[in-house]
């Protein structure tokens, strides 16, 4: 493939990936309430992950974590993302998907490798990563379940079951037991103190 037209598909792939910033999941239908896309799922698994790699207890490769979490959902842009309920009932083609979505892309045996670790978990980075993807979904539910829903405190336990190292599980913990707004209404109620005082 001349340079000119690897330029191309590579182009023709960014378009791809940005897909999902305009992918939503889904398993906010179940909740009653809410609104993500992958994107910003995407996000958060990255920024918890950095996080998670700062407190572990043995040696981390960043770069792979990061890339994992990614690259992690980058075959919904085709599939679209399935939650729960969905692969119940739906066969999803994620492998084909990830196949044609990667075919004649230069970085297609790289993304391909790291998609296949993601799907293994057996590296201490996937594992990572996995529990990433999980403290993201947590933390929404914690956020909704603070703001009143009922059906959010259910999908906790489901979600603390799935985490596999010792770091998120403990992190899990920290989360469930902080306010999701915790870290600005203290802010600001220590500074209403200091003007009633002042």
């Amino acid at each position: 493939m001349s340079e000119c037209m690897a330029t191309q598909r590579t182009a023709k792939f960014l378009f791809e990936a940005m897909m999902l910033k305009r992918t939503l999941r889904t398993g906010y239908a179940f909740l009653g309430k809410g609104k993500e896309s992958v994107a910003a799922h995407t996000y958060g698994t990255l920024i918890i992950a950095y996080v998670l790699s700062r407190i572990i207890d043995e040696p981390v490769n960043v770069e792979r974590l990061l890339l994992l979490c990614l690259l992690h959902d980058l075959p919904e842009a085709r599939t679209g993302d399935a939650n729960a309920v969905h692969k119940k009932y739906v066969q999803i083609l994620e492998d084909k998907a990830i196949c044609d979505m990667l075919e004649g892309l230069d970085q297609g045996e790289e993304i391909a490798k790291i998609l296949k670790e993601w799907k293994e978990a057996d590296t201490i980075e996937s594992k990572l990563a996995r529990d990433a993807d999980q403290l993201d979904m947590l933390i929404s539910l914690k956020e909704k379940m603070d703001l009143g829903s009922e059906d959010a405190k259910k999908w906790i336990p489901h979600v603390k079951r799935r985490l596999k190292t010792s770091c998120a599980r403990k992190m899990a913990e920290a989360i469930l037991d902080e306010h999701w707004a915790s870290w600005w209404m203290e802010t600001f109620s220590e500074e209403d103190r200091y003007e009633e005082i002042g």
